[in-house]
């Protein structure tokens, strides 16, 4: 199938030629700062509406459908079946066996009794008159026409062709002018709203990303690093060696507590004397502590024998 070609443009005129130049320049210029402020305000809704908007609605509709569909819809179950076992079926049985032969024999009979036998040949008569007034009338209409064609019509159709066509035909090109130079306009604010955005991008990588990453990278990455060398490494390690002397220290503690807990019970309430058990924190023929032990006692107080 082909395409049918626009019919040729009608060769310009210096009027057209000379409104069109100032009105694309006032309209270039009011057009602009719009197509830059609806740039911005657009982008930002996107923005707003991707980090923002998007997650909550999402998380509104969950909540919505958890918290009000679903019991709405298990109550709306449980009145329709109410509805249906009250109200519905007591009505259908109340509907075919009481209104409906109530409506008859009370109601629809005698109407179509009346209707045959009053109505139609009232209606017949009227309907006689009606067409007798309605052939006046169209004769008095017609005559009523022919005048309005005459002194109005005529003139009006005289005005319409000799005065407001010409017109029309002078505000439609003034028209056309102003909405080709604001399509200019806004393609032309468009490219310019582009261009001061990567402008503007582009000055704050400088003036901004460049120093800061300059800034990380030659002062604050080699300072992280040799606080956590340095600093941080070197506290960590002392502060793990002195947990892990610590928790030894209190280890042989809660053991040497124990064991004198259990000999001052010996002494007080009698039993079994204790076989001494070679203490952890001494070697056979030597009096040196392993690294983190206590002494062992040196005095019993086992109650002796005899």
């Amino acid at each position: 199938m082909e395409l049918q070609q626009p019919p040729p443009r009608q060769p310009e005129g210096c009027l057209t030629a000379a409104i069109r130049i100032p009105v694309r320049i006032v309209v270039l210029v009011l057009v602009v700062p719009i197509r830059l402020i609806w740039d911005a305000l657009a982008a930002t809704a996107r923005a707003t509406y991707r980090a923002v908007l998007r997650p909550l609605g999402r998380a509104l509709r969950w909540l919505g459908h958890t918290l009000i569909v679903v019991p709405l819809t298990f109550l709306g179950h449980c009145l329709a079946w109410l509805v249906r076992t009250l109200v519905v079926v007591p009505l259908t049985w109340l509907w075919q066996w009481v209104v409906v032969p109530v409506w008859r024999y009370a109601v629809v009979v005698p109407v179509l009794w009346l209707y045959r036998h009053l109505f139609t040949p009232l209606g017949h008569a009227i309907a006689w008159v009606a067409r007798g007034i309605g052939a006046v009338v169209s004769v008095i209409g017609t005559a009523l026409v022919r005048v309005g064609l005459i002194l109005f019509v005529v003139p009006l159709g005289w005005f319409y062709r000799r005065v407001l066509t010409p017109v029309g035909h002078v505000i439609a090109v003034v028209a056309r002018e102003v909405a080709e130079a604001f399509g200019h306009a806004w393609r032309i604010a468009g490219q310019i709203s582009r261009a001061v955005g990567r402008g503007l991008k582009w000055l704050g990588w400088q003036l901004v990303g460049r120093p800061v990453r300059w800034v990380w990278r030659t002062v604050c990455a080699p300072v992280v690093h040799w606080v956590r060398d340095a600093v941080w490494a070197p506290v960590k390690r002392a502060a793990v060696e002195a947990g892990r002397t610590a928790r030894k220290a209190l280890a042989s503690v809660r053991e040497t507590v124990r064991q004198a807990r259990a000999d001052a019970w010996r002494a007080l309430v009698g039993g079994p004397p204790r076989e001494p058990t070679p203490h952890p924190a001494r070697t056979l023929g030597s009096t040196t502590t392993a690294s983190g032990a206590v002494p062992a006692p040196e005095i019993s107080l086992r109650k002796t024998e005899g």
